[in-house]
This record gives C-alpha cells, structure tokens and sequence, in this order.
C-alpha cells in the first residue's frame, strides 16, 4: 500500500511538470507573437501625401512648400503636407523615427548640432535655398556710418553666430583666427576687432526686439519680417556662402523608400529655384533665395 502511494505521487509529480513545461512554452510563444507583431505595425509604411515639416517663424517655409505641393509633386506621384513645429529637436526626432518624410528648417550646421547632441539618423541631402541673412539697423543708413565702439548684436548659437561673424569678416569688420573654419567660429576667434565693435551674444529670435538698444544686430530677413521691423532697416546684405543653405533633411533609414525617393525629385526640380527667382510673394522674395555658387 504504502509503494503504491509512492508510485501515485511520482506520477502527479511528473505530469504537473509536464504542465508546467507546456505553460512555459506557450507563454513563450504568445509572447514572442506579439512581441512579432508589435514590431511590425511599428514600421514605417509612406503612402502618397508626405509630411513635410518647417519651422513657423520662418512662414515662408510653408509657402515653399505649398508651391512645391501644388505645382511640382503631383507630377512625381506624391502630396506634400506643411507641419509647423517650433522645437527643431523634436522635429529632426519626428523625421529620425519616420513621423515625418523630411524637413527643410536648417543648414547642415545646425543639423551636425543636433545630431552631436541627440545621435539621430539624419542625412541632408541637397541644399534647397538660402536665407537671406544681413545687418539691420534701427539708428544708421549704411553700414560706412556705424561708429567705432558700437553695441553689435550677434545670435549665440554656435552655427548662426558664425554664419554672423564670417559676414562681419568678410566685409572687413573684424578678423578670425586663421587656424579656425569660418562655419564653426565663435567669439573667441575673433583676433582683430579695428572697430572696438562690443560684441553681444543673444537669442537669435530676440534679435528683432532689441534693435532700438544695440547699433547694429546680424541675422535673418525673415526673422526680423516676423518681429515686424521693415526691410528699410537693412543696411548690408553680402552674398551668402551656400555651406548656410537650408537641406532637405531625410531619416537615413528611409532614404531607398520609394515615397521618399519621390519627395528628393520634387525638392530637386528645377521650378523650385525658378519659383525663388522669380515670385513676387513678400514673404519669399528676398527672404528665400536660390542656392549660391559661392
């Protein structure tokens, strides 16, 4: 009696392991299948109307777009849809993860910042326009009347402050260190200030509020058309290098997709640079330009 009590238990005792190796495998499974398919509808699917963002301070970036929508991108298959969103970040983030097809917000500069900083998967592709970029004023007509010792205001973000100090260069106001590359400059570099000029770093959206405190600010047309100070306020606008030109900004991965193969045709035809040439549109002409040969 007693073995055959033995003999029941090692029995059950098998079987519930054999229950329990049969759970595991199916939770296993289970899991792996959903995990499977998780995966999947995480994919990054185009279809025919892509996302296009642009920052909305720069307004006429959307109208650039809602031309190349309009007029261009129909031949090649695809819409395009204008998304603003002011956190540049979260927008390379957004075009990184496939959210968006691309982006036209930056030069290849401030990109090389953000995915420093970030490590996002990025390409730029091709330069599409330049930003008009010059000095204004709000006390002097010319750049010849600007004293020496004047109160210069400059964008204190690494790529724009050069972009402003290599204007201030290239027209004979200060000089750089000659060991530095003009693109990524800083005032540090600055070795030769014949001017006295004070240089002040600022935000470069702040630029335009505070015109009427400092001689002269360095900056973009469009940002000061946005802080409503008139175009008669600029006093030197020096052809700009193309190293600044605004890229389209493609998520690496997604550079083969078919759709986002489509979206490089659009940008890249040649009715982009006639649009930039030729409209009359205030808030593109002057403050979008085609691509410079310099």
């Amino acid at each position: 009696m007693a073995n055959a009590n033995a003999h029941f238990k090692i029995k059950k005792s098998r079987s519930l392991a054999w229950i329990i190796v049969v759970g595991v495998v199916l939770a296993v499974a289970v899991g792996v299948f959903f995990y499977a398919k998780s995966k999947a509808s995480d994919a990054v699917v185009f279809d025919s109307t892509l996302k296009v963002h642009y920052y909305p301070f720069f307004v006429g970036e959307e109208w650039i777009i809602k031309y190349i929508d309009e007029h261009i991108a129909p031949d090649y298959g695809i819409r395009l849809e204008a998304v603003p969103l002011a956190d540049g970040t979260q927008a390379d983030r957004a075009v990184a993860e496939g959210k968006y097809a691309g982006t036209i917000y930056q030069h290849q500069w401030w990109l090389k910042q953000v995915v420093d900083a970030n490590g996002f998967e990025l390409t730029p592709v091709f330069p599409i326009f330049q930003w008009g970029f010059g000095i204004y004023s709000d006390r002097y007509k010319s750049i010849d009347e600007v004293p020496d010792g004047a109160l210069v205001a400059l964008p204190n973000d690494g790529a724009n402050q050069a972009q402003a100090l290599w204007l201030l260069e290239r027209e004979g106001l200060i000089k750089l260190n000659d060991d530095v590359e003009r693109r990524r400059a800083q005032l540090r570099d600055v070795i030769h200030n014949p001017h006295n000029f004070q240089l002040k770093e600022l935000d470069f959206l702040s630029l335009p509020r505070i015109l009427g405190s400092v001689d002269i600010a360095v900056g973009y047309t469009s940002n000061f058309d946005d802080g409503r100070i008139p175009r008669s306020k600029g006093i030197l606008f020096p052809k700009a290098p193309k190293t600044f030109a605004s890229q389209l900004v493609i998520g690496t991965k997604f550079l083969n997709d078919p759709q986002i193969k489509k979206l490089q045709q659009a940008f890249a035809d040649p009715r982009v640079r006639e649009y930039l040439e030729t409209t009359d549109d205030p808030l593109v002409q002057g403050v979008y330009t085609p691509v410079s040969d310099y």
